[in-house]
């Protein structure tokens, strides 16, 4: 069920008949493979920030495929599962652009209760084969989540990180929100991710909008 917060923005594109072959196909999937995040957590992202809270959106492509990883909201994994490779490089980056601490999970609520919308533009997976619900639908249903906050009078701060993101930069008005844009932080590509200083710049854009920057710090579970 889509998060009674944005039913009133996003309610009109549910309707649609391609959402209904979207859920069907999704359905299907489910009843015959493993599918990523499990059911209740498809719409975690924006279960935890509301429509009008968006301060910043930070764009994935698809979840997590390995056991246990994707649970809604793009970067993030539940406590207790190992950090992946890109957000690890993240925290590395966390910690060479503002000095702080590589924590101990990857866990990102923190960031997603002030503001930060972790969205991925695909919401589920095959167990274990990337983009394997590519192209099904999910991509009109999220390209209509980043018009929609586009279309706020509030400013935002839009990330997007490698060339699949940057696809997305014609859905912003720029003449309203900030993009913070750069290479992506996975293996492939951290060379040029790393010492990008996207924080700073996401925390330039906010103080300049005359908001507050976020606080990026992710506690230590311990254990």
């Amino acid at each position: 069920m889509l998060p009674e917060a944005w039913r009133e923005v996003l309610g009109a594109e549910t309707e649609q008949p391609w959402f209904a072959q979207l859920a069907e196909f999704v359905a299907a999937q489910r009843a015959e493979h493993e599918v990523f995040p499990p059911r209740g957590q498809v719409f975690s992202a924006l279960e935890a920030t509301a429509y009008a809270d968006v301060r910043v959106l930070v764009l994935g492509q698809d979840p997590y495929h390995d056991n246990g990883q994707a649970h809604g909201m793009s970067f993030s994994v539940l406590p207790g599962v190992r950090t992946p490779p890109s957000l690890r490089n993240l925290f590395k980056e966390l910690n060479t652009d503002l000095g702080l601490p590589v924590p101990d999970n990857g866990y990102l609520m923190p960031w997603a209760e002030q503001g930060v919308l972790l969205l991925n533009a695909v919401l589920t997976v095959r167990a274990h084969e990337a983009n394997s619900h590519k192209a099904k639908g999910w991509e009109k249903f999220t390209d209509a989540v980043i018009k929609a906050v586009s279309d706020r009078d509030e400013p935002c701060v839009f990330v997007l990180w490698g060339n699949y993101a940057k696809k997305k930069l014609p859905l912003i008005d720029t003449s309203k929100h900030a993009v913070v844009q750069g290479a992506h932080p996975s293996p492939l590509s951290a060379k040029l991710f790393l010492g990008s200083k996207p924080f700073s710049q996401i925390d330039e854009a906010l103080v300049g909008f005359g908001g507050e920057p976020i606080d990026w710090r992710i506690p230590n579970l311990g254990g």
